[in-house]
């Protein structure tokens, strides 16, 4: 059996806005693919697993396997798929839109959603820049005992998140009185720029009439900033494309709560 005609396998986390991205893309494409669920919380993160290691070295989600290659990083995956499987279009073919396009996407993929993630590897010297020492079995473990049922965006979930790619969040709740002030002035200061950009580049979606790359970074980052707190009154654009997005159903199938690994009490 050639690459081509085994089915992608890809590694996925139901919470991951990067593999939330990378959904969307196949579901926009129409790729059947087998999802292998990685828990970033579970037995300390089975991100770090040497069986996920050998997937990626990096020990982040997502990975895809396809063509009989490995993939990392959300765009790279999004710009191979369109690359080999062109229908729908996620880059415009004229010159000025894509490059729109791409300016969005790493706005959001490079200059909002790192800044409010703080990646934990479990080195306890990283977490020391931040103030002490925190023994990391013990954060998750405490993190776990606080999970009751919530809504996908509960205030209550923002408090007690952790993932293998933690939201910084769930270190600074140990570590520091400004925590939600942190993640909130990310987003924020991300949302500002992104309103003014957008209000130049969007026809019904980020950049024109048509689904882009940018919409889908822009979505789950959205949805983070609910997650965080951050109210989107203040960026109309934002609230519209993103309110639109939300009724296609590619994003609906993508989302979060349906995932084979959504936790019961998270699924809708």
């Amino acid at each position: 059996m050639s690459s081509a005609a085994v089915k992608p396998i890809l590694y996925s986390y139901f919470r991951s806005s990067c593999s939330w991205r990378v959904r969307i893309a196949l579901a926009l494409k129409g790729i059947a693919y087998d999802q292998v669920p990685v828990n970033l919380v579970k037995d300390g993160g089975q991100q770090f697993s040497a069986e996920f290691k050998a997937v990626n070295p990096m020990k982040q989600v997502p990975a895809l396997k396809i063509d009989g290659i490995t993939i990392t990083q959300s765009l790279a995956i999004i710009q191979y798929l369109e690359d080999t499987r062109p229908n729908p279009r996620l880059l415009p073919q004229d010159p000025k839109k894509r490059a729109q396009v791409r300016m969005i996407s790493d706005h959001i993929a490079s200059g909002i959603q790192p800044l409010q993630v703080y990646s934990v590897s479990g080195r306890q010297s990283e977490l020391k820049n931040l103030g002490r020492r925190i023994p990391w079995q013990l954060l998750l473990q405490k993190n776990r005992s606080r999970r009751k049922q919530r809504t996908w965006f509960s205030k209550r979930e923002v408090k007690t998140d952790s993932a293998g790619r933690v939201q910084n969040l769930s270190v600074l709740n140990k570590v520091g009185e400004r925590k939600m002030e942190w993640a909130q002035q990310c987003i924020t200061s991300g949302f500002q720029a992104l309103e003014q950009i957008l209000q130049h580049t969007a026809g019904r979606y980020c950049v024109g009439d048509e689904v882009s790359m940018a919409d889908l970074c822009l979505v789950p980052q959205a949805a983070n900033a609910e997650r965080y707190g951050v109210s989107l009154d203040p960026y109309p654009t934002i609230t519209r494309i993103n309110k639109a997005l939300l009724e296609l159903e590619a994003f609906k199938v993508s989302h979060p709560s349906r995932q084979p690994d959504t936790p019961a009490e998270l699924r809708s």
